[in-house]
């Protein structure tokens, strides 16, 4: 059986879909969900669905092994990112190589990098005028969104659309294909 651990900072729309997406399948588990935000919706979302939850603060996550640890004693297979906020440390990423995914709200390399996230990144499509937008799954390493592109997908944004329009527009596409896409990446691993 392949087991992920499902990381979220926020609301966890995208980890609830994963987790959807999975809970009839017998080859799969959502594991674990991982959280920095004691006050995370995720959390909620993780005891409905009944996903063992793991809350750390930046000290553990940054200054200890802890974490990287308990994901190697856990047996987890794959790291999926369902907007986890936080750069993964050198440690986390070289012991889970090729193995730790991210999903980012716009076409990579536009608008990616430290500090674009959510509505930042909306905001910036819409002030630059663009004319599409959409979803781009990644491989993660030391830096923000510059991993190997696995997956992307577009939306048109209109010159009438506001940044909470996008925002539509690209949660319906991370719905859509994260989950699919955890599946290809699982299904590829040795």
């Amino acid at each position: 059986m392949k087991r992920i651990a499902l990381f979220a900072s926020g609301s966890g729309s995208n980890a609830e879909k994963i987790a959807e997406y999975f809970a009839n399948n017998t080859d799969v588990e959502i594991s674990l969900i991982v959280s920095n935000n004691p006050k995370a919706g995720v959390i909620d979302r993780a005891r409905r669905l009944h996903i063992p939850v793991l809350l750390f603060d930046r000290t553990t996550f940054y200054d200890t092994n802890r974490i990287t640890e308990l994901l190697v004693s856990q047996h987890i297979d794959l790291i999926v990112l369902a907007g986890f906020m936080w750069l993964m440390p050198t440690g986390l990423v070289q012991t889970f190589p090729n193995k730790i995914i991210n999903i980012h709200p716009a076409l990579l390399p536009k608008f990616g990098g430290k500090g674009m996230y959510g509505h930042f990144v909306h905001e910036a499509v819409v002030a630059a005028g663009e004319t599409e937008s959409g979803i781009t799954i990644h491989y993660v390493n030391e830096r923000y969104d510059e991993g190997q592109i696995i997956f992307q997908a577009n939306c048109p944004v209109l010159p009438t659309d506001t940044p909470e329009d996008v925002a539509h527009k690209v949660q319906l596409l991370e719905h859509l294909h994260y989950p699919r896409v955890v599946a290809d990446v699982l299904a590829k691993q040795p």
